[in-house]
């Protein structure tokens, strides 16, 4: 009897890390799929603009002075190419965008110059690191559960989980953030439990990694602080030592950035985050922000009110199981487990929600909370794992939880298939950028096509140059001044064009302008009489 019981567990454990396998493998199918497909939006051109090694400054200067260009000449500023080096690299990200952390930037522009120039390339290698992630997130699962069960599912959730598969996408430092936020957490996991020298100065370098991967790894490290010394009892024993001498080396050798931030500061980083909102809307936008790690079919602010209220059972009954899984870390595990995990949440979810509900500002964002969403995917794969763990749970309730498991992963692969075909997606700005592919499609379809503009050329015009066909030909002006019309365009067009721009062509040049959608006009060249 205890043979044949021995023999199923076995085959129940086997079937269930082949279906996992599966998984792992679609979820790297669609980090990979449709990568040159997806409009290529402001935060990557920027990202584009800081590997290639120009400055804003050299684009303004080289570009805005009404000289035809093509848009192979426009995108000469988003590669990498023989005019500047890694050290102009560093200067631009030190001039212009400071609160961008330099290793992905030159370990991205490394991956383009020996892969090629393309938007699928420059977005293939955040999609690269991101299969770290499974790796990673099972050696955590074995330090902080002690279970390869829970290590298994953790990486099916992520796999196809929607929130990272769309930030594995994007030619951004989150694929790389998210790698070393587990890194850390586990080599810290690690060093406490066997206390040696090496083990600490591996958790040193893994800090000094997460510090230059995103500026929002200071939450984490401090969330670790406060870890180890609830931990520890707030006591000076070996362990506390060590951990500030390692804890303090990595920030030391992160000191130096901390002086380039301060020196160098950009107050309109985060405009956007200016944007007053409601208690209501806070709650429903982190209601939306959580669900996203498990269930994400593109809800944006244009949609509809009913497809909005349609999904309001499906995000409640996600929260729910959220919230079970909390519970039953927190009752279930002893405090090392559950207090990591609580601190691991909090580290960038709690100063967020802070000011996104006393200030009632918008800085959460499903890109800010991922150190958030990992600790929710953390607790679900435990509560999964002892829920379906095949030697003691009852047949009914294994079942039940393995139905409950199937619906997450198939919400997560049917959240993963609809992006995946989509061209732009929420966490694109849709209600800024929709427009953007339908402008290219309409000026890409005639022959000797002009497009004018003064509009910005970092993002809106290299985002539209994106998607522009070569043989479309770009005319950008400086601000009060009318350009030089070419006579051999039969069709010209306008892009975001300002007041003083619409008004000179109609007034100087006599022509009349045809608007054809909120950022493009058409110029009619019929002369009036």
């Amino acid at each position: 009897m205890k043979k044949q019981l021995s023999q199923n567990w076995f085959s129940s454990q086997f079937l269930l890390r082949f279906l996992i396998i599966i998984i792992l493998v679609i979820g790297v199918f669609f980090r990979f799929v449709n990568l040159d497909k997806k409009i290529y939006w402001s935060d990557e051109v920027v990202s584009s603009l800081r590997i290639s090694g120009y400055t804003q400054s050299e684009i303004e200067n080289n570009l805005r002075n009404g000289n035809l260009i093509s848009t192979e000449e426009l995108n000469k500023y988003q590669y990498p190419n023989p005019e500047k080096t890694t050290i102009d690299v560093m200067k631009g990200i030190v001039l212009e965008d400071s609160h961008i952390l330099p290793l992905h930037v030159l370990l991205t522009r490394f991956w383009v110059k020996c892969f090629g120039n393309s938007i699928a390339v420059t977005r293939s290698f955040s999609a690269f690191i991101s299969l770290l992630t499974f790796p990673c997130i099972y050696w955590l699962c074995k330090e902080l559960f002690r279970s390869s069960l829970t290590g298994w599912i953790a990486m099916a959730l992520v796999a196809v989980s929607p929130a990272h598969v769309i930030y594995a996408q994007e030619a951004r430092a989150y694929s790389l953030w998210i790698v070393a936020i587990l890194i850390s957490s586990a080599a810290l996991l690690r060093a406490m439990r066997l206390k040696t020298k090496v083990s600490w100065c591996i958790y040193t370098a893994t800090l000094s990694l997460g510090f230059y991967s995103h500026i929002f790894f200071s939450f984490i490290a401090i969330a670790q602080a406060i870890y180890v010394a609830i931990i520890e009892r707030f006591k000076l024993n070996k362990t506390s030592i060590y951990y500030l001498l390692a804890s303090l080396v990595g920030f030391m050798t992160f000191v130096p950035w901390i002086w380039i931030i301060v020196t160098n500061t950009h107050s309109d980083a985060v405009y956007w985050a200016n944007v007053k909102q409601s208690l209501f809307d806070s709650a429903t936008r982190w209601a939306g922000i959580i669900s996203r790690g498990f269930l994400d079919l593109g809800v944006s602010p244009s949609d509809s009110k009913e497809f909005k209220f349609a999904l309001i059972p499906f995000i409640g009954i996600i929260l729910t199981l959220i919230s079970y899984s909390i519970y039953v870390v927190c009752r279930r595990t002893p405090k090392r487990v559950w207090l990591f995990i609580i601190t691991l949440i909090g580290s960038v979810g709690l100063p967020l929600l802070t000011l996104d509900f006393v200030f009632q500002k918008r800085y959460g964002t499903s890109r800010y909370t991922l150190p958030c969403i990992l600790g929710i995917q953390l607790t679900v794969a435990y509560l999964l794992a002892n829920k379906i763990r095949f030697n003691y749970t009852k047949i009914f309730q294994k079942k039940l939880w393995s139905v409950v498991s199937l619906l997450l992963i198939i919400s997560g692969i049917i959240s993963c298939g609809i992006s995946s075909q989509s061209q732009i997606w929420w966490n694109k700005f849709p209600e800024k950028y929709e427009q953007y592919p339908k402008i290219a499609n309409i000026i890409s379809q005639y022959e000797k096509a002009l497009l004018i503009s003064d509009a910005k050329i970092v993002p809106e015009i290299q985002i539209l140059g994106h998607l522009l066909v070569p043989k479309v030909q770009l005319q950008i002006v400086a601000s009060n001044k009318l350009p030089e019309i070419p006579s051999d365009f039969t069709n010209i067009f306008l892009f975001q064009p300002s007041d003083s721009l619409k008004a000179g062509i109609e007034k100087i040049y006599n022509l009349k302008l045809q608007q054809i959608n909120t950022l493009l006009w058409k110029i009619i060249k019929s002369r009036e009489t």
